[in-house]
């Protein structure tokens, strides 16, 4: 087994951490922590606009944004962008020193975003990455007929200390 992006690009899991051999999910509980806490944000910000778009277009027209196809950064200090803005910042990473605040959570996103709302954006052109899709046919699929926790029954099977240190709030959730 090998490495596997869920909901986003980006965030890369190891399949057998999150899919056991028969090809189930694995509880939330059984997994480590930090993919505990990927995976529970990923729930959460899956499916939000690109925060590039949302700096050009704000709440005003959030519906001019485009989705979020991928995500960098640390839980809670993430970026999330389309697939039109991800090669502004690979460039702003890759040339445009972004790079120094690898390991910084907390400046990492906001400094990609002043970057951007300054006007700042990647040359015509930049690719930046080239993604490639390896057989996504072979990554494990849930059986229909097992039924798994939703992540909700996960989230309340954990002790308030464990929810504590996910740093995530869970008050929107219907538990």
């Amino acid at each position: 087994m090998g490495k596997v992006s869920i909901a986003l690009r980006g965030w890369r899991f190891d399949e057998e951490e999150v899919f056991t051999e028969e090809g189930e999910l694995r509880s939330i509980d059984e997994v480590s922590p930090d993919t505990r806490d990927r995976l529970v944000r990923l729930s959460v910000v899956a499916g939000q606009p690109c925060s590039a778009c949302w700096l050009i277009h704000g709440d005003e027209d959030i519906q001019e944004c485009n989705v979020a196809r991928v995500v960098y950064g640390e839980p809670l200090h993430e970026v999330i962008l389309c697939n039109d803005h991800e090669p502004d910042f690979l460039y702003w990473y890759q040339e445009a020193g972004g790079s120094q605040y690898r390991g910084e959570a907390e400046t990492f996103e906001e400094a990609f975003q002043e970057w951007f709302a300054d006007g700042n954006r990647a040359p015509e052109g930049y690719e930046g990455m080239q993604h490639v899709e390896t057989d996504p046919d072979s990554v494990p699929q849930p059986d229909a007929e097992v039924e798994q926790d939703t992540l909700e029954e996960a989230i309340a099977e954990l002790d308030d200390e464990e929810r504590q240190a996910l740093e995530t709030d869970f008050g929107d959730l219907d538990i």
